[in-house]
């Protein structure tokens, strides 16, 4: 039984006959709800009791009907509202009360998103589960920021890496990030962005490799701030780079001047501050 096709059992009436609920493990995105799969927008619409990260786009919970149960259990960087072993243990508790729960995570739940974590607990605790994949935020930022992650000539391959390490932790595999021909994304990086393009550019690649940073991808707030790698720690500074934010290293960045399409519109703020100084 699926809240996509089907009545859904109440979780009352789930609960007084012993069955447990089922998990949708959703892929929101990069921001932008309009790169929702369908399923997942029929999830969403259909959606009793929601579990969301702070990276889901406001567009898409808009999508949530207004009855549903929001339960925000989202990170940011260094900043956790629940400890994942509480988020795990909470999916299980939900789902073994009856509920159908959608557990709804920026981008896809399996790139960096600690959907995995997620699914072996269900699957521990015999709780049925389903993983709906997403857009990747490289993905949406390639497309929204101009910046293909391949081209010919320029990259013949994509590495996705996560410049956050959990403490105790290994560094990312610099030697491998640092190749050539390729093109390198690294999410939650921002926090060690000096530490990125030193260790980066100490294992190889030359200062002038170009390089950006693009900030919240896909949205209405997308900015793209660009330059060599070697001073991308002073760009970020100029320009208040604030997460999150990818990290985009490689000649294709080059290309970002004749292939950026997306110019996203100024907040509504900026349109009444300037009405307000053509009237005045």
């Amino acid at each position: 039984m699926t809240i996509e096709h089907e009545a859904v059992v109440s979780p009352m009436r789930r609960a007084a006959a012993g069955m447990p609920g089922k998990v949708w493990l959703v892929g929101g995105g990069p921001g932008d709800a309009d790169l929702l799969t369908l399923k997942a927008a029929r999830l969403l619409a259909n959606a009793r009791v929601v579990l969301y990260d702070h990276l889901v786009g406001e567009g898409v919970l808009a999508l949530l009907p207004v009855q549903a149960r929001r339960i925000c259990v989202g990170k940011r960087s260094r900043k956790h509202s629940m400890p994942q072993e509480e988020i795990n243990a909470l999916l299980v508790r939900l789902a073994g009360e009856g509920n159908d729960v959608v557990r709804l995570k920026g981008g896809d739940p399996y790139v960096f998103g600690r959907g995995a974590e997620e699914a072996l607990a269900l699957a521990e605790a015999g709780i049925e589960f389903e993983v709906v994949p997403g857009i990747t935020s490289a993905q949406g930022m390639a497309s929204y920021g101009g910046i293909p992650l391949t081209h010919r000539g320029l990259a013949t391959s994509v590495v996705f890496a996560t410049g956050h390490c959990r403490e105790g932790g290994e560094d990312p595999d610099w030697a491998a990030l640092a190749r050539p021909h390729q093109t390198v994304v690294i999410y939650m990086g921002l926090a060690r962005l000096d530490t990125i393009c030193r260790e980066l550019m100490a294992h190889g690649l030359p200062a002038t490799t170009p390089a950006a940073l693009v900030e919240q991808a896909t949205t209405s707030r997308q900015r793209v701030v660009e330059g060599a790698l070697g001073g991308l720690p002073a760009l970020a500074a100029q320009h208040r780079v604030a997460a999150p934010a990818l990290i985009v290293v490689g000649d294709v960045v080059r290309l970002r001047s004749d292939l950026a399409w997306f110019h996203p519109a100024p907040p509504a703020w900026t349109w009444a501050v300037r009405e307000h100084a053509l009237t005045a």
